[in-house]
């Protein structure tokens, strides 16, 4: 079995920050308003049902897409829908208007809450805006602020920095109370690129993904669904499509795995980000063989959540190959259905990653050395025996990676900030 223990033998690792006991008598009545900024509604739920679960009063500010049934069924949970459905679809001006409308909302959600915290999840779809006005206005309310940052930078990322960016980032980041991250490796760049102060910056692990369906589906059907046959070797890349991912590294490294191992198929499943649009083109100009053969099943298109579970339980493995990254979602919601992982030896995958119990690392910008590792993947007793893997990968995360954890840390850093409003 995987435990905790053995991982912390053999890896080594300094422990991320654990919650001790939270001063009871100032955790009692903190009201927060969490602000998703309108997406990623796994993380949303989880962090909002645990923190309720923790007995904090909170309001959850969204819309259509945040909104989930579990957000409804909470006495100390309240969800604030500002803004409906935006969809892709829309015409510019009704985006415009709905836009406008939300941020006239939640403005007045801020002057009018009860809560003295506001904990900010995403920004929205004005960054610039979001960073500095919204930021000062709601200093000038006398709320305290908290932030998760899930990028420290994405501009720098994407190779689209600019003083402009850096600048409203600065802002952000100083007039925030406490700011949350998920490696060390973003604290440093918080503390040495931006100013921001070591005590105002907590690391929590990235919670595991428990947001999707997980039916008695067997993986033998999920590969029935897919099209695929029961004895093929499925490996599957799950996400937005986007040229810092590094899919063409794999598409290459597939290309050559199939010199030798013809049972092998790849799925390549997400929608391309607007604007990238000719990436996936060149990612299929490279698989065109593979795709005309059937041997490469691109589903370039945005994957419901019921289907998670399809491609999930139907991979062998995920792959991650990353050019850049600090942490990846999709690598705790692999672990959440008991998939293992291969990974390019970039941000904190390396720390998450058990050789040869969750997963493999892999050089990154290197297919060949990607196509190794998936070759001794297959070779490795992890796979052998991955019907029983499954559930040690899920028992680990779980244990290691649990909401529970990421609350009490964060309702400890609301503690420290309601405790320095009060003395």
């Amino acid at each position: 079995m995987i435990s905790t223990h053995n991982i912390a033998e053999e890896k080594s690792l300094p422990q991320i920050a654990t919650a001790p006991e939270s001063n009871s008598r100032l955790a009692d009545g903190i009201e927060v308003g969490l602000l998703t900024g309108c997406q990623d509604r796994p993380y949303a739920c989880g962090l909002a049902m645990a923190l309720a679960a923790k007995g904090l009063q909170l309001e959850v500010v969204g819309s259509d897409e945040v909104d989930s049934p579990e957000l409804h069924v909470t006495s100390n949970l309240r969800f604030v829908n500002l803004r409906g459905r935006l969809s892709q679809y829309d015409p510019i001006a009704t985006k415009l208007s709905k836009l406008a409308v939300y941020y006239l909302r939640l403005v007045r959600y801020v002057a009018a809450s009860n809560s003295k915290i506001l904990h900010i999840l995403w920004n929205n779809k004005f960054e610039s805006f979001d960073r500095t006005f919204l930021m000062l206005y709601y200093k000038l309310c006398g709320k305290k602020i908290s932030l998760t940052a899930h990028n420290v930078n994405q501009a720098k990322r994407d190779s689209k920095d600019s003083f402009l960016n850096r600048f409203t980032l600065r802002i952000q980041y100083r007039l925030s109370d406490h700011i949350f991250v998920h490696t060390r490796r973003m604290k440093t760049e918080l503390c040495q690129d931006f100013g921001v102060a070591d005590k105002a910056v907590t690391v929590i692990r990235h919670p595991i993904n428990n947001a999707f369906p997980d039916t008695d589906l067997t993986p033998n059907d999920a590969k029935k669904l897919l099209g695929l046959r029961n004895d093929e070797r499925t490996i599957l890349f799950l996400g937005r499509l986007r040229p810092y991912k590094g899919i063409e590294h794999l598409v290459a490294a597939f290309q050559q795995l199939l010199t030798g191992q013809r049972n092998c198929r790849l799925v390549v499943a997400g929608a391309p980000n607007k604007g990238d649009e000719s990436y996936l083109d060149e990612l299929q100009r490279m698989a065109n063989r593979e795709l005309s053969q059937g041997q490469v099943l691109l589903r370039a298109e945005f994957i419901p959540d019921n289907e998670m579970e399809v491609y999930l339980k139907a991979a062998d493995v995920l792959v991650l190959p990353y050019k850049d990254i600090f942490q990846s979602g999709v690598l705790f919601l692999a672990y959440s259905f008991g998939l293992p992982v291969v990974a390019t030896d970039v941000g904190s995958f390396r720390e998450e990653i058990i050789e040869g119990k969750t997963g493999f690392i892999c050089r990154p910008d290197d297919p060949t050395d990607l196509a190794a590792t998936l070759k001794k993947y297959f070779s490795s007793d992890l796979y052998k025996n991955l019907c029983t893997r499954r559930g040690e990968i899920k028992d680990y995360a779980n244990s290691v990676h649990s909401w529970s954890a990421v609350a009490e840390l964060t309702r400890n850093a609301y503690v420290e900030m309601m405790g320095k409003a009060l003395s």
